[in-house]
């Protein structure tokens, strides 16, 4: 997990052009949950990003995508689980691969869909 946390950070820095190198970046997990799910790098990056601009995410949107070392948001598996357990969890919007569109019925659930491809566009469509 430390590992792929520093290529976010240094994607972040390289595509977004935000400067992190000089600050400390913490990530806690809750309960000390052990993850390997690369589905969590769209939620850790959105984190990341929030707190550089010192701009809160609203509490009703989540996230679930891979982020590659270019910028691009993945596509993440079991994708109509996660959209499906959001809804469960009260969220109201979630983040989600452009790629992942295209394997999910849309008409089935009651969320609102962001689509991003690139984080460029991720920061675009949640901070404006």
């Amino acid at each position: 997990m430390k590992h792929s946390v520093y290529c976010l950070i240094g994607n972040i820095f390289s595509q977004v052009g935000f400067r992190l190198a000089a600050k400390d970046v913490f990530l806690n997990i809750a309960g000390g949950i052990k993850v390997t799910d690369p589905g969590i790098d769209l939620g850790i990056i959105s984190a990341i990003l929030s707190s550089n601009l010192d701009i809160p995410i609203d509490k009703n949107i989540c996230f679930a995508g891979e982020v590659g070392l270019s910028g691009e948001i993945r596509a993440v598996n079991r994708i109509d689980n996660r959209i499906q357990e959001a809804e469960k969890l009260g969220f109201k919007k979630i983040f989600i691969a452009k790629h992942n569109r295209k394997g999910v019925d849309l008409s089935k659930f009651n969320i609102q869909f962001r689509f991003v491809n690139r984080v460029e566009k991720l920061v675009r469509e949640l901070f404006g």
